[in-house]
């Protein structure tokens, strides 16, 4: 896999989708089955044609994914003639607002109780549409909440995201490395960090169990500030303004030497100039909020 991520790093999708081409065609072949995996590990496309078709999405991966490419259900080539997504509990409430989704169906650990011609994970589904980086981002936001009235007052809202929890370490952050940012008096502080957890800010919480309820909160901010996890994809898919910061390996989907991100136009990139280098960001970020305020 590792010239597939090189080609997705670069943006070469193309050269990505050749590569899970020549995988299908070995498993095909092989007959190689993958259900003894963890669910995340798993492959379920078999290259059937989604066109025309039934088409059952298992969305395999973590919260942030399934929001990041459930975007794609509204593709022009997917053409399928019924879309059922079968979901993360938590985030049915937002994706009833999204196109493309005929049938949306909670995630359990059982097989679902339905007929379809072909399944697909979530991710799978780039590869499937031969999606091409000039098409993004597509149309945004494509995830909504209702609409608040917006607080007044002379101070910024800005929401923080410190830690992306344990399955990757390295995007996170320990909250006291956000001591250079208390000197920016122009800001007000909100942390979206789930289960609540303290920092060097006077932050106030404000996430919330309720994915939709906080993605209703985060639109009452003016900027959100996070590192690699659920978060900056909420924030993206509505279309808010978010500053991602990121680890000097960061994931494929962020691609490599870009301070924007093609899959979400409201988002701007900060990353570690060398390894394990938060403090240097974190001044970046310092430097760059105090000088908005002139």
């Amino acid at each position: 896999m590792d010239a597939w991520i090189d080609a997705m790093l670069r943006g070469d999708f193309a050269s990505a989708w050749a590569i899970c081409d020549r995988i299908l065609a070995e498993r095909t072949q092989s007959g190689e089955v993958c259900t003894h995996r963890p669910r995340h590990e798993q492959f379920v496309w078999d290259g059937t044609p989604l066109e025309g078709r039934r088409v059952f999405v298992r969305c395999y991966h973590g919260l942030g994914d399934t929001l990041q490419f459930v975007r794609l259900l509204a593709h022009p080539r997917l053409r399928a003639s019924e879309t059922t997504l079968w979901a993360q509990p938590p985030l049915l409430k937002l994706l009833q607002t999204v196109r493309g989704i005929d049938r949306l169906l909670p995630l359990h650990d059982g097989n679902p109780d339905l007929d379809y011609d072909v399944d697909i994970e979530i991710m799978e589904l780039p590869h499937a549409l031969r999606l091409d980086v000039n098409e993004l981002p597509g149309p945004m936001p494509y995830i909504y909440v209702p609409t608040r009235a917006m607080p007044t007052g002379r101070r910024r809202r800005i929401g923080v995201c410190w830690s992306a929890g344990e399955w990757d370490p390295k995007r996170s952050l320990p909250g006291t490395a956000l001591q250079p940012w208390v000197s920016l008096t122009h800001v007000r502080w909100f942390s979206l960090q789930y289960p609540p957890a303290t920092c060097a800010l006077p932050a106030a919480p404000i996430a919330s169990r309720d994915i939709a309820e906080m993605a209703a909160r985060m639109q009452l901010l003016d900027l959100i500030i996070t590192v690699d996890t659920m978060t900056a994809h909420l924030a993206g898919a509505l279309g808010l303004p978010v500053w991602l910061l990121l680890p000097y390996h960061a994931d494929w989907r962020w691609m490599l030497g870009r301070e924007d991100s093609p899959w979400y136009p409201t988002m701007r990139l900060f990353r570690q100039p060398r390894e394990a280098d938060w403090s240097t960001v974190i001044e970046r970020v310092r430097s760059e909020l105090a000088h908005q305020v002139h």
